[in-house]
């Protein structure tokens, strides 16, 4: 399963704001430099990185003479204002010091949401790989509200993977891996050395986590991003921060953390925005007949379909499609907005399309 990642085509790392950060708060320069020596080494191998970042609000606080994160939005952002350039300097010293140039990336979900502007971000990181320069990417937290955010910067990481096309995405952490129970409560919990995208082992430690049974939820957003990657054939290693080559060894195929597998086959460009670039604005309930059209026959969403309407939204945004057990089915960009939908739901009308199979993403393998 697990294989060398061929130099040429892009990689993208993400590191968090733990991997950073010092017991005392604030950034730690050492922990810094040393995922910055992975960076530069990875395209000194020939591999143009993308690092994915956290850590502006850390950044901010011991300047700020805080030695707790702020719990309200405007204190959140002035954390991260200041921060923000304290980590874009400590990364431009570093990396300077390596022979390199860094730039910096600041993106919100909205800005993604557009398609022009999706493209021109793609546009714009490949531009930066290549003439050399490595792309400081992360959510502008200054500006960012709840309903913009991408949750974090995991997913973030998967997303700027399907903008540049990457061959491969290492999510660092402060753990081993993937395990399948969390490891500080069972001391038997096994780490998951590599694993499809659609294996049930990670269903169960993505609900664990959100549960708050396995860690604190990141492990979850692990997953997800693993499984995001994947629909761009993109494959992933949930690697340690703190192993000194986890880059390296992830680019060679060596058994470093969790190899997650992709699908065999990517998704188009479009259709990637349509997935995982633009926000759901609501869900519809479908019954089994349009589960099977869906998902077996490719078939356009109808009226007739749809038992269940959640939300309000317009014609042209995302919504999510969900069986009787509200797992999701699909995604895709509506023709007729909620109320309308809502008038017509479970009936066979005249060019009852709700939502259009160019439209539509598929998120379950048949």
């Amino acid at each position: 399963m697990r294989h060398p990642i061929r130099p040429g085509r892009p990689i993208v790392v993400k590191v968090g704001s733990s991997s950073l950060t010092g017991g005392a708060g604030g950034l730690d320069l050492g922990r810094l430099d040393a995922v910055v020596d992975q960076v530069a080494a990875a395209w000194d191998a020939g591999h143009p990185t993308v690092l994915v970042t956290s850590g502006a609000i850390a950044a901010g606080l011991p300047v700020l003479g805080l030695t707790r994160r702020p719990t309200d939005v405007p204190g959140l952002q002035v954390a991260a204002a200041v921060g923000q350039g304290h980590l874009m300097h400590a990364y431009a010293s570093a990396f300077s010091a390596r022979g390199r140039t860094v730039g910096q990336v600041l993106l919100t979900r909205d800005v993604l949401a557009t398609r022009e502007q999706y493209v021109h971000s793609s546009a714009a990181l490949e531009r930066m790989l290549e003439r050399g320069v490595v792309p400081i990417v992360n959510e502008n937290d200054v500006v960012i509200v709840d309903e913009l955010r991408f949750g974090d910067n995991d997913r973030l990481a998967a997303i700027v993977s399907h903008l540049v096309g990457a061959s491969l995405l290492v999510l660092l952490t402060d753990t081993e891996g993937i395990f399948d129970e969390d490891p500080r409560v069972n001391g038997n919990a096994a780490l998951m050395a590599a694993v499809l995208h659609s294996d049930e082992a990670l269903d169960r430690v993505a609900r664990a986590a959100e549960g708050g049974t396995f860690g604190s939820g990141g492990m979850a957003t692990k997953v997800a991003a693993a499984r995001m990657a994947a629909w761009s054939g993109i494959p992933t290693v949930v690697a340690p921060a703190g192993r000194a080559d986890a880059v390296a060894a992830a680019l060679a195929g060596e058994e470093v953390g969790t190899w997650v597998a992709p699908r065999p086959s990517s998704l188009p460009a479009r259709k990637l925005w349509i997935a995982f670039g633009l926000p759901v604005a609501g869900r519809l309930l479908v019954d089994d007949g349009a589960v099977g059209a869906l998902v077996d026959g490719g078939k356009s969403l109808l009226a007739v379909g749809v038992v269940g309407v959640d939300g309000s939204f317009d014609a042209g945004q995302a919504v999510e499609v969900v069986d009787g057990a509200g797992d999701p089915v699909a995604k895709g960009r509506v023709r007729l907005g909620s109320d309308q939908v809502r008038a017509i739901a479970g009936s066979r009308v005249d060019d009852g399309v709700v939502i259009h199979r160019d439209d539509l993403v598929v998120l379950v393998d048949a």
